[in-house]
């Protein structure tokens, strides 16, 4: 198809969305899927305790690096084959860990399973290529609400096999999913848009936007066990500064950045990704608290002495309340436009957290705080990608929204550093074993609060303009689109 001709929307998508759905649900098991082994992993992989963390650390890191490779190649090339390309690591991670019996081959394995965590910004680009309009806001919300119904269900899921079943089976089951989700893409999803001059790939700026935020997230990951003053955490902040300014000259400087920073500053892009990292500290926050104080002993005055599969099924219902009121955020979006929901979501938020002061003496009450708290987290979710897709050109909808999905990842990040160091300052003893006490939840969980109203203000000042308004970033007219072909 030539360069000018229009793209044709397919006037279906029904089975579109539910293969990009499962494929977000997918990719958010990959993040709890350890969960229920974090205690046991050492003795596992006959390593120490630090040495395992870095199980969970090779993800976040991998994933907090390729998904805006992932963006900026899936506009490049298609975002149908990145989302394909995006599986491959899902499947190969998976079956590693599977077969490993050491820490290093598991981290590589974790690793490679962050590599495809670009699958979710990836397919909520791709649903603005191949969606009717009308079916596009409800269509998001969904896809966005798949992350936590897969990190609901993940938790209960891996619980279970791992009480019942040997750990490996947890990842010979990511892998078969893995391989499910490649299998639907390639036989149910059509192409997407793509540049006609989508330029060369800009393999430095990947690498300094790679090396600035594993200095950064390794100093907030790890900060906590090496000490906030210590020489190498503030030796690794001070090299992200210094890589990520670099960074960011380079990509004002060159022809075909890795992401436009003259489009992440247009206010409407800007001012959403600052209500995106604090969204994505404020949901985290209580993710952090709300399994502890199910599963801590009823010796405490407050624990409520759960087990670990006890405490996923209580928590599983939250994750499915944000994919039950997707429709009805698309609702509000259309009717008042994203902006109102990202505002109003953040504020659910809020209301969840405070309802928490009353509720978090018993299971019942901390379901309620959870399942409050997603619904504003899936109201938020569910506009944020509509909000930056309102203020990109289409070429660029992959890079920009997978952007916005690191600034989330960033906030979550920054909130397990920072109720980390709180939980770990204000604790009790309980028969020997240094324990988070009950007022460090509570400060925890009004940090939660405060930081959702902020964000819900910062939402409420988002200066939505029509895309047509807003200038081509740099000066020219923006590339035209063309047809994607399907392999």
């Amino acid at each position: 198809m030539s360069a000018s001709a229009p793209a044709v929307r397919p006037q279906g998508g029904g089975g579109i969305v539910g293969v990009l759905a499962l494929a977000g649900i997918v990719a958010a098991l990959m993040q709890t899927l350890v969960v229920p082994l974090i205690g046991d992993l050492p003795t596992l992989l006959h390593t120490s305790a630090s040495n395992a963390s870095w199980v969970i650390t090779a993800t976040l890191l991998a994933a907090a690096v390729a998904t805006p490779v992932a963006g900026r190649l899936g506009d490049m090339l298609g975002k149908r084959r990145l989302l394909l390309a995006s599986t491959a690591p899902l499947v190969v991670g998976s079956v590693v860990c599977a077969l490993s019996s050491a820490v290093v081959p598991m981290i590589v394995g974790r690793g490679l399973q962050g590599l495809g965590m670009g699958i979710v910004p990836l397919g909520i680009s791709l649903l603005r290529d191949v969606l009717p309009p009308e079916r596009l806001g409800s269509s998001i919300a969904l896809m966005s609400a798949s992350m936590g119904v897969g990190g609901a269900l993940g938790l209960p899921f891996s619980a279970a096999v791992a009480e019942h079943a040997s750990w490996r089976v947890l990842f010979w089951v990511a892998a078969g999913l893995s391989l499910l989700v490649g299998v639907l893409v390639f036989l149910l999803v059509p192409a997407g848009v793509t540049s006609a001059k989508a330029g060369r790939f800009d393999v430095l700026g990947a690498v300094g936007l790679g090396g600035g935020l594993v200095a950064l997230l390794l100093a907030v990951s790890k900060g906590s066990g090496w000490g906030w003053g210590s020489a190498t955490t503030l030796g690794l902040f001070a090299a992200a500064a210094v890589i990520l300014l670099a960074w960011g000259v380079w990509e004002l400087r060159t022809r075909d950045p890795l992401v436009d920073l003259r489009t992440t500053a247009r206010p409407q892009v800007l001012v959403t990704n600052l209500a995106s990292i604090l969204v994505g500290f404020a949901m985290y926050a209580q993710s952090l608290v709300v399994p502890q104080l199910l599963q801590l002993p009823e010796a405490t005055g407050y624990g409520l002495g759960q087990s670990m599969m006890g405490m996923g099924l209580w928590m599983a219902p939250a994750g499915l309340m944000m994919m039950a009121l997707a429709p009805l955020g698309a609702k509000l979006s259309a009717a008042r436009g994203p902006k109102v929901t990202l505002s109003v979501g953040s504020l659910v938020i809020a209301l969840g957290y405070g309802s928490s002061m009353f509720l978090m003496g018993s299971t019942w009450g901390l379901l309620v705080v959870t399942l409050v708290c997603n619904t504003g987290v899936g109201l938020a979710y569910g506009a944020m990608p509509a909000l930056i897709m309102g203020a990109v050109p289409q070429h660029e909808t992959a890079s920009a929204n997978s952007f916005n999905t690191l600034m989330r990842s960033i906030g979550s990040s920054v909130s397990a550093a920072v109720i980390g160091v709180v939980l770990a300052q204000l604790t009790i003893d309980l028969g020997g074993h240094v324990l988070p006490s009950e007022d460090g939840f509570k400060v925890a969980l009004m940090i939660g609060c405060g930081v959702a109203l902020l964000a819900s203000v910062v939402a409420a000042f988002i200066p939505v303009r029509p895309l047509a308004a807003a200038p081509e970033p740099t000066g020219a007219e923006p590339a035209p689109a063309v047809r994607e072909t399907t392999a």
